[in-house]
């Protein structure tokens, strides 16, 4: 427990953004969340993230207690200045640049830069997100140097020391399940199984034993893969 800091944590509704919320609830006394709605395709994420919150705090008693308020920002501008396949519906396919259709440019830049004056203004030391490169689609503001660099930015603008956490930057799918086992047991592997959503088309029919989602998106087959390889490892 670090006495005194109080985190932010960009909470999506996603499985990565949940372990990274349990994660700073083991860590800080008090956390706040912030989400975005941007013009998401998977919009269903906006959704689920009110119940998620509420059962996230009765994972533990001590998590109750140090979660506090929730923060939701209009970005719809970014559905506006960007043709996507998370904010567009056409179909997910790679582009000539190298890089997937699904990528939002500037998206986490925004992010960051929105929760970092929301942060200031609640008195909040401390950024945790969700961003890895070690499983992850090639998005280049996932990337531990991106993120290093607009933490240097930020702090330069706003004359502050605020921290940026990347807890899941060097683990893949299958260990971030792992994490969440070692944060809040089955209980939190359980939760986030049924009650997180990361499918990019915004399938949430049928639960699978990952979760729910098409099966077929780049999210649902990393967020698949990652949760068998982790069961296959507990049954090992």
């Amino acid at each position: 427990m670090q006495a005194h800091n109080a985190a932010l944590v960009l909470f999506s509704g996603g499985q990565d953004s949940a372990t990274c919320l349990a994660w700073a609830l083991e860590r800080f006394e008090r956390v706040e969340t912030i989400g975005f709605d941007y013009g998401q395709r998977h919009a269903i994420e906006m959704t689920v993230r009110p119940q998620l919150l509420a059962s996230m705090r009765a994972v533990k008693p001590a998590w109750g207690e140090r979660l506090g308020e929730d923060h939701v920002v209009d970005l719809s501008l970014i559905s506006q200045i960007s043709d996507t396949a998370l904010t567009s519906d056409v179909a997910i396919a790679m582009q000539d640049n190298g890089l997937p259709n699904t990528f939002v440019p500037g998206r986490n830049l925004l992010f960051m830069t929105v929760a970092a004056t929301l942060a200031y203004r609640r008195g909040l030391d401390v950024l945790v997100g969700g961003m890895c490169e070690t499983d992850f689609s090639g998005y280049p503001d996932c990337r531990d140097d991106t993120m290093k660099a607009l933490q240097v930015a930020l702090n330069l603008g706003m004359a502050t020391r605020t921290r940026l956490e990347t807890p899941l930057m060097w683990i893949d799918k299958a260990q971030t399940w792992e994490l969440a086992l070692a944060l809040g047991g089955d209980t939190l592997v359980d939760l986030i199984r049924s009650g997180t959503h990361t499918c990019y088309l915004g399938e949430r029919g049928e639960l699978h034993d990952w979760g729910y989602g098409c099966g077929k998106c780049p999210a649902c087959e990393l967020r698949a893969r990652g949760y068998r390889e982790f069961a296959a490892r507990r049954q090992g």
